[in-house]
């Protein structure tokens, strides 16, 4: 057993000097993580399920033809929620980003790195999906730190390699649905049944896809986590003492060790036996407090409640909590604080599910035919020439007809009565307007018009007719 800490000594923060797969010599440690068992691992892999259900079916819905995620960054084209967003919408993009880093924000001011832990797809697939494999071919961490220290045998190759193998075809799975959400399942589907000298773009972006998948989960590991992402930095000036974390109680624990026989100095219910530092993923030991490299995945709290358990003494010496509940020895309790942030973020997640819900689906830009004034049309009326280019973010093409909100005027399609758009394409086409030189009363008047597509409105456009100056 290590030195027993007392609640008193001062404690030193070294081990923020370097993160935990590090050594002092800037050397990457290996982690080898113990198996987690527990309630909340039970209820993690349970979710996990249920993100892989998600992650590998979605990209199989279709509604009206149009997947229900599309994210086509080479053609500009995305689809949420089988609407169609092209470079014309980039201010709801925009928007969708401000109301994102808001969200995280709020939710991390709350609820900490709870997402992480939960949601994240990283943590997903690396602790539910390729860990699990690992432990499977492998062994728990003592076999396999055994096996790494051990010299190479044939068993020891047959282990290794068929570890990485798995490891590979499950990268190159996870690429193939990736690439789904990028050019669609169908798409993907020609590039598996037609030759691939049709699609060499294609299965190079699936080979490339796959090698950063299988780089990532088979050596990177962790380190995306604790190295790349800037979540974790982001959390130093996120949380405050009132966040929810994963925490340990050090009033209950400390002074840490177990009470030899005719011993009568005091101890805490930390037996100092390592079993949290074991089981964390990112290797650091929760004990220190609020660090980086958590990413709230709970295993901490499993293996500490096993050993709660066994010693017959209360779980939750690491639990959720926050820094102040520790303190003062009180349960974490839903503050008003957390409702509030709460509140704020379902709001900022209303308003951003109303723009996209209200976005049109026929975009219509319409200006006057540069350097032509007004006509004269007889003697009671004037008539400008416009321009006008369409884009159908729908399904289905249209025949569009444009009328005059007040019906004081009329407007003259030049070649047709209708102006034509083929569906997610974009058309184009010149009219008249013809107004009575009774609304004219100074140079620009404001006029509205309607675009209707089999008698319903589908658009709504403003411009200026420019008429004799008074």
């Amino acid at each position: 057993m290590s030195e027993i800490k007392h609640i008193n000594e001062p404690l030193t923060e070294n081990f923020r000097d370097r993160i935990a797969t590090v050594d002092e010599s800037g050397h990457r440690k290996w982690i080898f993580a113990y198996k987690p068992h527990g309630r909340f691992t039970n209820i993690r892999t349970w979710l996990s399920v249920l993100y892989f259900i998600i992650f590998f079916g979605l990209p199989f819905i279709y509604i009206d033809g149009r997947p229900l995620f599309l994210f086509n960054l080479p053609a500009g084209k995305f689809i949420l929620f089988s609407k169609a967003f092209w470079p014309q919408d980039f201010f709801i993009f925009g928007i969708t980003m401000i109301t994102f880093v808001f969200f995280i924000i709020l939710f991390t001011a709350a609820f900490g790195r709870l997402f992480c832990g939960w949601a994240c797809p990283q943590t997903n697939f690396m602790e539910m999906m390729f860990r699990k494999v690992e432990f499977w071919v492998l062994g728990d961490a003592p076999a396999q730190r055994q096996l790494k220290n051990a010299p190479w045998s044939g068993a020891k190759l047959r282990k290794v390699a068929l570890k990485h193998i798995l490891f590979f075809l499950l990268s190159f799975i996870i690429a193939n649905f990736f690439l789904a959400y990028i050019i669609g399942i169908k798409e993907l589907e020609k590039i598996i049944v037609e030759p691939v000298t049709e699609h060499i773009v294609g299965f190079s972006s699936l080979l490339i896809f796959s090698a950063v998948f299988y780089a990532v989960y088979a050596f990177f590991r962790e380190q995306a986590c604790t190295v790349v992402c800037p979540y974790g930095r982001l959390q130093s000036v996120l949380l405050d003492k009132n966040s929810m974390i994963v925490a340990y109680d050090y009033k209950r624990g400390e002074p840490r060790g177990i009470a030899k026989k005719g011993e009568e100095k005091p101890l805490g219910d930390c037996i100092d036996c390592h079993h949290c530092v074991r089981v964390c993923p990112t290797g650091i030991d929760i004990r220190n407090g609020v660090q980086m490299e958590c990413v709230g995945c709970t295993a901490c709290i499993d293996a500490c409640n096993n050993i709660m358990d066994s010693l017959e003494r209360p779980r939750g010496l690491i639990r959720y909590a926050s820094e102040n509940s520790i303190a003062d020895g009180e349960p974490l309790r839903y503050t008003t604080r957390m409702k509030f942030y709460t509140g704020l973020c379902a709001l900022v997640l209303c308003v951003l599910s109303v723009l996209l819900m209200s976005r049109k689906d026929i975009d219509a830009t319409i200006m006057r035919t540069a350097g032509i004034l007004y006509q004269e049309r007889g003697t009671d009326s004037l008539s400008n020439l416009y321009n006008i280019k369409l884009i159908n973010k729908t399904v289905r093409d249209h025949h569009l007809y444009i009328k005059l909100d007040d019906g004081n005027g009329k407007v003259e399609v030049i070649g047709k009565p209708y102006i034509s758009v083929v569906k997610e394409g974009q058309g184009s086409g010149e009219f008249f307007v013809v107004l009575p030189k009774t609304r004219i009363h100074s140079r620009k008047t404001e006029i509205r018009m309607s675009l209707y597509s089999d008698n319903q409105l589908v658009a709504s456009m403003k411009t200026n007719f420019l008429g004799p100056a008074n």
